[in-house]
């Protein structure tokens, strides 16, 4: 018959110490592993993701008066709504960033995209017409007139 010796406690707290110490330091490796093969791995996208429009949407005149040469007429349209529909109504909307820049996924089709919450008076902001081809996302600058002259 096996007798069982017990340890002393302080060699169970220097071995719970290594143990978890090997522990941390074998897993370390398995998690980089890991993460650099997820970031190897294509990860496959729908043609919905790879199909839409994407540019830029500027505004101007941005001051009264003749163009100046080397004073910017225009700027980008920062945190803008716009609608994109069709001939069925409303689709989606899109923001645009700080620089006026914006990108959406849309199925092949014709579109037209105006400004949400348009304000009365002066300036154009669109509609822009777009037709969106499958497979590759049409590039945009639209220019808006804010009606200064």
């Amino acid at each position: 018959m096996l007798k069982r010796v017990r340890a002393s406690p302080a060699w169970n707290k220097f071995e719970q110490a290594i143990v978890l110490k090997m522990m941390r330091f074998s897993f370390l490796p398995l998690l980089m592993s890991a993460c650099f093969a997820f970031a190897q791995t294509p990860t496959p996208m729908s043609e919905a993701a790879d199909t839409g429009i994407e540019g830029v949407i500027t505004v101007g005149p941005i001051h009264g008066g003749p163009v100046r040469p080397g004073i910017p007429s225009s700027k980008p349209l920062a945190n803008a709504t716009f609608v994109v529909g069709n001939e069925t109504g409303a689709v989606t909307e899109f923001t645009t960033n700080d620089q006026g820049r914006f990108r959406v996924s849309l199925v092949p089709g014709h579109y037209t995209v105006t400004k949400k919450e348009r304000q009365k008076g002066i300036g154009r902001y669109g509609p822009f017409d777009i037709d969106v081809t499958a497979g590759q996302m049409t590039k945009v600058e639209w220019q808006c007139d804010t009606g200064m002259r």
